[in-house]
């Protein structure tokens, strides 16, 4: 399983939401670099970028800052956050992102992202589906998680049919950046239920348990934050957990 460091960016700061909320943001690095270039020599082999102003604005904003990072390092950059055009993903790849991540146009423009998957590859795109449970059910967020999608999770996944997809992002927002262990139901269903497709658990990751236990569920990645930015453990400790 791989384990992805996340980074998210607010005007060039390293900084982890609550939540997914902007009004409660926590700095921590306003050189991101350096933290990319430790996670890197801690044995990381991706790691998980999201320009977090790009999100709140419907444009990717600080691409030219993510390919600067991706280019110090000998480390492989998923990175997404307002992704919304054909262009966009181009600047992504061409600044040397290895796999480009589109969050609410996979729900409100599948047409869309279905020609991308085609035209650029089922490697080169991830789709990021980040939930809130409204009546019991997991329904996507949109516009960086401020916006109800009105659609469950399993739906949307329906849409996409096996072999062009292959990487989803599953988080479930409110237990993103509040260590309060990843939700392993909403998980398992989805590998029950899309067993073929490369999922990375996100959210709430607290301890190397949550590691261990994504892997054991079936999960191909799991992306962690808050519990490397606080010393719950390392990106070492992290791999030596899911190795084997």
């Amino acid at each position: 399983m791989i384990i992805y460091p996340a980074i998210d960016l607010i005007d060039g700061h390293a900084v982890r939401l609550l939540h997914g909320d902007f009004n409660h943001v926590t700095r921590y690095d306003s050189h991101p670099a350096n933290r990319l270039a430790a996670f890197t020599a801690e044995g990381a082999e991706w790691i998980h970028v999201i320009d977090l102003d790009g999100a709140q604005a419907g444009e990717a904003r600080q691409y030219a800052l993510i390919g600067d990072m991706a280019r110090a390092v000998d480390i492989k950059v998923q990175s997404g956050g307002g992704v919304r055009s054909e262009k966009d993903i181009e600047h992504l790849l061409e600044a040397g992102i290895s796999r480009v991540v589109v969050g609410s146009l996979a729900v409100t423009d599948t047409d869309q992202v279905l020609k991308w998957l085609e035209q650029f590859g089922p490697e080169a795109i991830a789709l990021a589906l980040d939930v809130r449970y409204e009546d019991g059910l997991p329904v996507p967020a949109l516009k960086g998680w401020t916006q109800s999608s009105g659609v469950d999770l399993w739906s949307v996944l329906e849409r996409y049919p096996a072999g062009l997809l292959r990487h989803i992002l599953i988080t479930d927002v409110g237990r993103d950046g509040a260590l309060t262990g990843l939700n392993q139901g909403l998980l398992s269903e989805a590998v029950r239920r899309r067993p073929e497709l490369e999922i990375q658990a996100s959210g709430g990751v607290a301890d190397l348990d949550d590691l261990r236990a994504a892997k054991a569920i079936g999960c191909a990645g799991a992306i962690t934050g808050r519990a490397l930015y606080t010393g719950r453990f390392t990106v070492a400790e992290a791999l030596r957990a899911v190795a084997g």
